[in-house]
């Protein structure tokens, strides 16, 4: 059978994009891709890109404090959200520039429009056109969920921040994920009065306990107003904002209510059910470990799976894809030891299992310590850096390791890859510390605090 194209990708998000790539420029195949927003996806145009640039920007004014306590005379104006609204969609526009560019250097064929799947191996576009392909590849990622209640249609999302023309002078989010916490972290560092409510007992569920519970505390030392066990039960529009009561019997009007109760896949009226697709709890695409759907022309790649949602998970399943389908080389995407970052103020970074996951399946050692950093003591912060280490009784393998500090992230990208290569704790102990800095902790650690 003859087909429009050997590959049909629909969703321009990283995934979607790296498989198309490689499957063109790689594996020699004729490809065409359907994005009905803008390229880039979640990642690039709403997601991980605008946030990190808001967090750089949100941390200035805590910078400024410590500049004067390190001798700097400097005198700090309010922050100009027009200036750099402007310069962050400039910025998103160029990345989008760079990942069309790349298409059409690979040659893949990119329509503007949505696509639905009509068959097995066919796709229909929102202009009418229909293609056949022999394999197609769906890559839509998710979407955020707001629980269907009264008043839900005046509140704001992720999606919606970086397009407010002004910021609010207080806001309430509502959630306790990591989306949740990094924006009451953003905009407390922008100056407004931040409320935030979570239902569950702590933020930052699925994170080791002891790192999450360091986080919040931060959190609220920091000025954000953060209540746990706590929900909304009734909001409505009124002057000057929105009204909501909370499950504590709370009320208060808030100019901006931001919901951040997770993210659902996106795959709502795609035709992936009518075409035989099968779709799993929460709207996930059903996949095996070499992301084909029970119809064998039709794969998943990224947040639509709902496996590990981030980015470069995404990024490595759209390559073992192409490694698979279009190479002849079957690979599946390593989902081990995947490190993590949440962008709060401080970070917290993570990688392997947490205390609690590791005491589950075997006797373990925890290593732990909380300390001031040098430059925030100096400065007069009372942050205080965490770092923790879980080890195997048995193996002695490092099977996790947490940091909360300033540039977490950053630190949790290299004692991952010691992970991923199974070290040791006794590797870590003859690795000689660099000083002075915060990091060297990992390595100085000698003493377990506790066992399980």
């Amino acid at each position: 059978m003859s087909f429009d194209f050997d590959l049909f990708v629909i969703g321009g998000g990283s995934g979607g994009v790296r498989a198309a790539r490689l499957a063109a420029s790689e594996g020699g195949a004729k490809v065409g891709l359907a994005e009905e927003y803008r390229m880039g996806g979640t990642c690039v145009i709403r997601g991980c890109v605008p946030k990190k640039l808001m967090v750089f920007a949100s941390g200035y004014s805590g910078g400024f404090e410590d500049a004067r306590a390190y001798g700097w005379d400097v005198t700090a104006g309010g922050f100009d959200w027009p200036l750099f609204k402007g310069k962050l969609h400039a910025e998103l526009d160029r990345l989008e520039g760079i990942y069309r560019t790349n298409l059409d250097k690979a040659g893949v064929e990119i329509f503007d429009t949505r696509a639905v799947l009509e068959d097995a191996h066919t796709v229909k576009l929102a202009t009418g056109q229909r293609f056949t392909a022999k394999h197609i590849l769906v890559a839509v990622g998710g979407r955020p969920f707001v629980p269907d209640m009264p008043g839900a249609e005046h509140v704001i999302t992720s999606n919606d921040i970086f397009h407010l023309e002004a910021l609010p002078r207080d806001i309430l989010i509502v959630g306790g994920g990591f989306i949740a916490c990094e924006f009451a972290c953003i905009l407390n560092g922008l100056g407004v009065a931040v409320t935030q409510y979570y239902r569950g007992a702590q933020i930052l569920r699925g994170f080791d306990d002891e790192a999450r519970g360091h986080v919040a505390e931060l959190m609220r030392e920091r000025g954000v107003n953060l209540h746990v066990g706590t929900d909304v039960i009734e909001m409505k529009p009124v002057e000057g904002g929105i009204w909501v009561k909370s499950t504590d019997g709370r009320e208060h009007v808030y100019e901006k209510v931001m919901y951040a109760t997770g993210r659902v896949p996106n795959t709502g009226g795609l035709g992936l059910e009518e075409a035989g697709v099968k779709i799993g709890r929460g709207g996930a695409v059903e996949v095996d470990d070499y992301s084909q759907t029970v119809v064998p022309s039709v794969y998943a790649v990224g947040d639509v799976t709902n496996r590990i949602n981030l980015t470069p998970v995404a990024i490595r399943e759209g390559a073992a894809f192409v490694e698979t389908v279009f190479k002849g080389n079957p690979t599946k995407p390593d989902h081990d030891l995947v490190a993590s970052a949440v962008f709060t103020q401080p970070e917290l970074g993570t990688v392997g299992l947490t205390e609690e996951q590791a005491a589950e399946q075997e006797a373990i050692e925890v290593y732990s310590t909380s300390f001031r950093a040098m430059q925030s003591l100096f400065a007069g912060r009372p942050d205080r850096v965490m770092m923790k280490l879980i080890v195997s009784k048995a193996s002695r393998k490092v099977l996790g390791c947490h940091i909360v500090a300033d540039h977490a992230g950053e630190l949790i990208q290299l004692a991952a890859v010691a992970l991923k290569m199974g070290a040791t704790k006794e590797d870590f102990d003859r690795t000689v510390a660099v000083h002075p800095t915060m990091s060297e902790e990992l390595v100085t650690m000698k003493a377990p605090v506790r066992t399980a």
